[in-house]
């Protein structure tokens, strides 16, 4: 080998060891990533600890959910108008349940969205007031929601629809106030320049931009109560819940079958509806812009 290629080989060498110095991560870092990966770890195996898990626990509860799983086949089919109708009125409910909570929820979280949106809403204290304000109602859960209703109002539908409008109140809120602030300011600019008032910046700035979000998040919403209204059944809010609670309870697998599957056919063709409808919505209001 000659010289010059020794020399140049030695060259590379030493600009490998110290690009490899370089892109080597420092022992601060290298310490932190043990210690976090530790801790992870640790966590684990302690919530795997204090739920009593176990290789035998969980084989003699695979072998239970198999012999639950053989009671539901075949499924049950309904032969008769009498016994199929309290079934389809279930659903029937638990789809006005997760539209009414959406529609009412919806309804008072639109204005009180503008108040939690920093470009509609320049008094920072009331703002973050109106902020903390959606947290706290997102606190509460709809199950827990729907049991306090039930408690004050009876059994039925109307404790689910009371549940999901309060619980949806601050989601739909905080996301529509997000919508708002994401907006862009050139339309509101255009609006003033024109010597529109503040409400008319809000009307024609800012709501042709985050409507159709808007309505996405609504009928996304819609979608997801509708499984809600399942569960809020199950603890006597009406609605298809409530029957497939009542097969569980009296050991009526195969029927708590077929309800399970009538209720995923629903979700699916509600999700499918809606999918539909939003694209047919916002490609109207963005083509109508």
């Amino acid at each position: 080998m000659s010289v010059s290629a020794k020399s140049d080989a030695d060259f590379r060498a030493v600009a490998r060891r110290k690009l490899l110095a370089e892109l080597r991560p420092a022992p601060a870092v290298v310490a932190k990533r043990y210690l976090l990966s530790g801790g992870f770890l640790g966590l684990f195996c302690f919530c795997l600890w204090s739920f009593d898990f176990s290789p035998a626990r969980t084989t003699t509860g695979v072998g239970r959910l198999g012999h639950v799983l053989s009671f539901m086949f075949p499924p049950h089919i309904w032969t008769n108008w009498a016994s199929f109708q309290p079934v389809l009125e279930g659903l029937c409910q638990t789809l006005a349940m997760a539209f009414l909570g959406t529609l009412l929820g919806a309804a008072v979280a639109f204005p009180l969205s503008f108040l939690g949106a920093k470009n509609i809403n320049r008094y920072g204290i009331f703002r973050q007031g109106m902020r903390r304000g959606f947290d706290f109602i997102r606190t509460f859960e709809t199950l827990v929601l729907a049991l306090i209703f039930i408690r004050a109002f009876g059994l039925g539908p109307l404790a689910g629809v009371l549940a999901i409008a309060v619980s949806e109140v601050g989601n739909l809120a905080k996301l529509f106030s997000e919508a708002i602030e994401n907006t862009s300011k050139k339309p509101v600019e255009g609006v003033r320049a024109a010597g529109g008032s503040r409400l008319q910046e809000i009307r024609y700035g800012v709501l042709p931009q985050a409507s159709p979000v808007i309505l996405s998040i609504i009928l996304y919403t819609f979608e997801s109560n509708t499984r809600t209204g399942t569960i809020l059944g199950v603890v006597g809010a009406g609605g298809i819940g409530f029957l497939l609670a009542d097969r569980i309870s009296a050991y009526r697998w195969d029927e708590a079958w077929s309800i399970i599957f009538l209720i995923v056919v629903m979700v699916y063709l509600i999700d499918s509806l809606s999918a539909k409808l939003r694209a047919l919505l916002i490609g109207g209001w963005e083509g109508g812009k």
